[in-house]
């Protein structure tokens, strides 16, 4: 059993997304081989709501949430019925399979508040848990902090497009070995893949079977790339009996401030994620939960905008990257890039760290996402398309200067 110390060190936050501003140069100042950036910065760890800005009525939305006074302050912990009443029509139609508003839906504090529900909801000491590498930073850290032992799936996902997805024998061995939850998240964070629809009729069918509880995260499921066909598990014939999917309008969308996620699925799951919701948060913002009503329901032709904007983007750090000699899969979906360095002089996390002081380019590590993934630097492309491209090409004339 863990210790209060150990369970918090898996919480480690230093290297996470977002919280880059407290590595400081210190130590390195003797391996530097340039002067400190003093241009405009590009941070790559999050996007860029300046340059993206939220959804048109986003702030009348909450205008009007606030205006409500008390009765949208204090909401049911799940979230106001009215506003679930609203999403589970729009989220049963998205995903293939109607919600119930009232026994199958819960509003919490952003995507992260869901996830941290929805584990904590299913995992106890010693649970066993198949965790996807790499994925989404915060999974492998609940998964510790709550007790979990990790099993971990191998994604592939640089080699051949056409075997992209995670390893469907391993996991199917981690089933009969009596792993009895499954998490990941599709589009992939932090490569971009979408799973095929084979690989998710697997999964659903494998968790079917040996009695897994699925807990799959769709943030960045509208945000897909031309040609692209996105596949929901709670819509395959076959499905597990304990299925929780999340999803939210916090980044495709930039509704990030506002904190605002949703899991939807069993309610049995549902239930005891509201009864932990009550204790940890109460609920989510009250008056914030009414930006969820103008939530799927943006201006024509927004979306694919949005979606087209951030392909041009992708494509041309794509092509950055690949005339430089990083090995970078092609994002299906979504905003990240998670292509491999070239081999270099100096540790990966040293590189990093120099890059932000020399090139005004701060990036998360890959190994945020998968232990074996130190090579790997992950890029939130959702930035100013200039900006963006320009501190791509600070990346690569930083390679060449540390590079072996």
């Amino acid at each position: 059993m863990m210790t209060l110390d150990e369970k918090f060190k898996a919480l480690e936050a230093d290297n996470a997304p977002g919280q880059e501003v407290r590595q400081e140069i210190g130590d390195l100042n003797d391996i530097m081989r340039g002067e400190k950036f003093d241009g405009i910065p590009v941070d790559f760890s999050h996007g860029d709501v300046d340059a993206f800005p939220p959804t048109p009525g986003s702030s009348d939305a909450w205008k009007d949430g606030f205006l409500r006074g008390g009765q949208q302050a204090y909401t049911e912990y799940r979230g106001a019925a009215r506003i679930r009443e609203g999403l589970a029509d729009r989220l049963g139609t998205f995903t293939g399979r109607s919600v119930s508003a009232a026994s199958e839906l819960i509003i919490t504090p952003g995507t992260q508040g869901a996830l941290f529900l929805a584990l904590g909801a299913t995992v106890t000491s010693g649970t066993k848990v198949a965790v996807v590498e790499p994925d989404y930073f915060a999974n492998r850290k609940l998964v510790k902090f709550f007790g979990g032992e990790i099993v971990p799936i191998t994604l592939q996902y640089q080699e051949t497009p056409s075997e992209n997805g995670p390893d469907l024998n391993r996991l199917e061995a981690a089933f009969k070995g009596g792993t009895k939850v499954f998490v990941f998240s599709t589009p992939n964070n932090p490569t971009g893949l979408v799973y095929s629809s084979s690989a998710i009729a697997a999964i659903s069918a494998l968790a079917a079977t040996h009695n897994v509880t699925v807990i799959v995260d769709q943030l960045y499921a509208r945000m897909l790339y031309s040609g692209e066909v996105y596949t929901h598990l709670r819509a395959c014939d076959k499905q597990p009996e304990n299925l929780i999917t999340i999803m939210g309008p916090s980044k495709t969308e930039s509704l990030s401030g506002f904190r605002l996620g949703t899991a939807f699925g069993t309610s049995g799951l549902i239930d005891r994620m509201e009864r932990l919701q009550a204790i940890v948060s109460l609920r989510a913002a009250g008056y914030n939960q009414a930006v969820l009503d103008n939530w799927f329901l943006e201006p024509s032709g927004w979306m694919a905008k949005r979606i087209r904007d951030h392909e041009a983007i992708r494509d041309e750090l794509l092509e950055i990257f690949r005339a430089a000699g990083f090995l970078t899969a092609t994002p299906q979906a979504g905003s990240y890039l998670f292509p491999q360095l070239p081999p270099l002089d100096v540790q990966p996390n040293t590189f990093i760290r120099l890059l932000r002081h020399q090139a005004g380019v701060t990036v998360t590590p890959g190994t945020e996402f998968a232990p074996d993934s130190g090579g790997s630097i992950r890029l939130n492309f959702s930035q100013d398309h200039a900006a963006a491209i320009a501190a791509a090409v600070r990346i690569v004339k930083m390679v060449e200067v540390y590079g072996k």
